[in-house]
């Protein structure tokens, strides 16, 4: 029999979203290296994405123990041409009712002694903190089975049940914070007791509580309080933090769209720290008002940008740059659809950021380029991310969802050179210094606590 038979086999399985994948992707290749076979499960769509993202069949071949399986996503056939089917919604329904029995199938497939050679059983199961049927399947199989999410707006979805019940009363004492409702994720701002989404962040928060552990891409410095909240609710199932995950260039493609990289070669030409980096990384896109107050605010700062606009999100919405525009900004401004990320945020150019504030790019901007932020938050956990930002690291400038050119313009000159910007930029390059040390220094916190993971957890 191969040798991979005789390793541990790890099923990693996240939310069928880019902002989900990427993570999930990361942590996979992290278990891979310390010596796991891998299967990743991706739905049939995102792997035609990735097929189609610019690597062809090389970026989902994998290794020879890292593999690459789908499942379908349990949309209509429509949904292939009509975006308006793949809002979180209706993704999170269609993971809740469609999925549990293909996963089903896969592990059984997997397991079976006429499986492919090569191919050990299945140890352990990864899923993401929103697809709690997975847990449920490794529990029939006899499998540990962790989730996988980020810490503090997967707190902030704990607490809905105690907000429902209490209705709207302060939080419980162990979690007890100076934190606003609007701060919440945005799901819970609902008059309908039967909203798909408040019920369904409900019943996935609820149900990590099967979970045999559960796993955060954070560190332990930045978000102490909140590791500490997040324990006292969910005791006695140990939390790990991992992060910050490394970014392996030998393993598969981590984006579903084309990167554009011919951006980098502009940063090249740039001076150190002076370009705003703007990324929307949200499934929703800005309206055509709000599209054109951004752009005509990073025209009035003065200051070099590169603005990445995925056209996928843009070209649903039917937004487009307003007439002007790039002959305006010719020489200082550059537009792309979708830039290499982690190459761009970390690349010496890049002084700062303008985010919608999810968790991967707030968090890489930290971990991997030490920027401060401005931030526009509109959906989901996004305001829990920019209230952290903004008040309890100390990095981050918040702009109003009611978008003006003027305002963008003025925090876009007060991060990249104002008295504020800078005392943020040293406490973004602080908790950067502190990231590393997490994952490279002797008894880093992250380092110590995938050893206890693997170890006490995923081989037991």
């Amino acid at each position: 029999m191969a040798a991979e038979s005789y390793k541990p086999h790890a099923v990693l399985i996240p939310f069928p979203a880019h902002g989900h994948i990427n993570p999930m992707l990361k942590l996979s290749k992290l278990l891979h290296s310390r010596g796991f076979f891998i299967t990743f499960v991706n739905s049939d769509y995102n792997h035609r994405r990735y097929l189609n993202s610019g690597g062809g069949p090389a970026a989902v071949a994998g290794l020879p123990d890292f593999r690459f399986a789908t499942i379908p996503d349990g949309l209509p056939p429509q949904s292939e041409s009509d975006d308006s089917f793949r809002i979180i919604p209706s993704l999170c329904d269609s993971t809740s009712r469609n999925w549990m029995e293909p996963f089903r199938d896969l592990l059984t497939r997997l397991n079976s002694s006429g499986g492919e050679e090569g191919v050990p059983p299945v140890s352990c199961i990864v899923a993401d903190g929103v697809m709690s049927f997975a847990v449920k399947v490794a529990e029939e199989f006899g499998l540990p089975a962790v989730m996988f999410s980020s810490a503090c707006a997967f707190l902030g979805y704990a607490q809905y049940k105690y907000l429902v019940e209490k209705g709207y009363t302060p939080l419980k004492d162990s979690v007890k914070t100076q934190i606003r409702l609007k701060d919440f994720p945005s799901f819970i701002r609902t008059t309908d007791p039967q909203d798909t989404m408040l019920n369904f962040m409900l019943r996935e928060t609820d149900a990590a509580h099967s979970a045999k552990a559960i796993i955060v891409n954070t560190f332990d410095a930045l978000e102490q309080e909140t590791l500490h909240a997040l324990s006292a609710t969910y005791a006695p199932r140990p939390i790990y933090t991992v992060g910050p995950l490394p970014n392996h260039t030998s393993y598969a493609a981590a984006s579903l769209w084309k990167e554009d990289h011919t951006c980098v070669e502009w940063l090249d030409a740039q001076p150190p720290g002076s370009v705003l980096y703007a990324n929307f990384d949200n499934i929703l896109a800005p309206t055509r008002h709000q599209l054109a107050e951004f752009a005509w605010g990073l025209a009035g700062s003065m200051k070099p940008f590169l603005w990445c606009i995925n056209p996928e999100t843009a070209a649903a919405a039917g937004t487009a740059l307003p007439p002007g525009f790039e002959e305006e900004v010719r020489g200082r401004g550059v537009v792309v659809g979708w830039a290499p990320q982690e190459r761009v945020l970390k690349h010496p150019a890049i002084g700062g950021l303008l985010t919608d504030c999810r968790w991967n790019v707030s968090f890489e901007s930290i971990a991997g380029g030490g920027l401060p932020l401005i931030c526009w938050p509109i959906y989901a956990e996004e305001q829990t991310i920019c209230r952290y930002s903004c008040v309890e690291w100390g990095i981050g400038l918040e702009i109003d969802n009611d978008v003006k050119r003027a305002d963008v313009a003025a925090a876009v000159r007060e991060v990249m050179g104002g008295d504020k910007g800078r005392k943020m930029k040293e406490k973004a390059l602080e908790l950067k210094r502190k990231a590393e040390e997490a994952i490279t220094a002797p008894g880093g916190s992250s380092c110590m606590n995938l050893d206890i993971l693997i170890n006490e957890v995923l081989l037991c």
